[in-house]
């Protein structure tokens, strides 16, 4: 059994996007009810609040506090999709540190994977821009983190059914950190095309697969067993960092790809054979709360036994 990290905090919940906004609280606590049963199997572990120096490594100077005076104001929309609370600023900083204590947990041996259950989601968040439910890019500075700790090259996977534009920007000229990435196509947020490879010493090390409307299980265990495992073999990374979005799923109300449960298990279990280095996975999208929870507790499982 590996030794596997679970990431979660009530403050995720303060997060108030509005009524019948999908990115609502209920999606973390779903999460966390359906991994009961798996928690003696886990070591729990507190995030702690990100730092604006540390959101910084890859956000403009002035962002954290421009998002802190606005929550503090009582909120606004960020973007037409994109609502912050009087709460949302402490929820965020609490995101993105999730991912810096999952990085620290891994250095001082107490786990050698960890499952970030957060919210707000990230993969969306630009230099100085919030947009698609995401206020600051949790996955993009926890690789930035992990690499000033001594982690020099970084893989992310990013299966979420929408494509990772804020993660790709922040990576797109740099060849220590890897970007992969299967989504729906075209789709919003209109970016990951496959001819999106990267620029400058970046050639290369972004890799886009955009999929079909209906793509389902069988496309995606190719992708997974075949594709990705000779990227991850070439690059050799000493980390992977793993954007999972659960929208993918069949049952997601706002996506068109037909992943079954089981078809998310495969993805994980392929993704975890491809390397041996530390691996941590963080929550993006999923909107479907039992298909969520479901998807959640597959990955876990994978996790601690693959």
């Amino acid at each position: 059994m590996r030794k596997v990290g679970y990431i979660y905090d009530p403050v995720y919940l303060k997060h108030d996007t509005g009524e019948g906004h999908p990115e609502r609280p209920e999606r973390v606590s779903s999460i966390d009810n359906h991994l009961k049963e798996l928690k003696r199997d886990l070591i729990e572990i507190k995030p702690r609040k990100a730092t604006a120096k540390e959101i910084t490594l890859v956000h403009d100077t002035y962002y954290p506090q421009e998002i802190m005076d606005l929550c503090s104001a009582g909120g606004t929309y960020l973007d037409p999709d994109t609502r912050c609370s009087i709460f949302s600023y402490e929820a965020a900083v609490y995101a993105v540190g999730a991912g810096l204590e999952a990085v620290d947990s891994i250095i001082e041996g107490k786990v050698e994977r960890v499952f970030a259950n957060v919210r707000p989601p990230g993969h969306h968040a630009e230099y100085s821009k919030a947009m698609g439910f995401c206020i600051f890019n949790n996955v993009a500075v926890t690789a930035r983190y992990a690499q000033k700790k001594g982690y020099e090259k970084i893989f992310i996977i990013d299966f979420d059914a929408h494509h990772g534009n804020g993660t790709q920007k922040a990576f797109y000229d740099d060849d220590t950190v890897f970007y992969f990435s299967t989504h729906q196509y075209p789709f919003y947020p209109g970016t990951g095309s496959a001819e999106e490879k990267g620029v400058g010493k970046g050639l290369g090390f972004t890799y886009n697969v955009p999929l079909p409307a209906g793509t389902g299980d069988e496309t995606y265990e190719d992708i997974y067993s075949m594709m990705l495992p000779d990227l991850v073999y070439h690059f050799k990374p000493d980390m992977v960092i793993v954007s999972a979005g659960y929208d993918l799923h069949i049952d997601d109300p706002l996506t068109h790809l037909e992943v079954t449960t089981d078809g998310i298990g495969k993805i994980v279990e392929n993704i975890l054979k491809t390397s041996e280095s530390p691996f941590i996975f963080m929550l993006e999208g999923g909107y479907n709360l039992k298909a969520l929870g479901e998807s959640a507790l597959i990955t876990v499982r994978k996790m601690l036994t693959v």
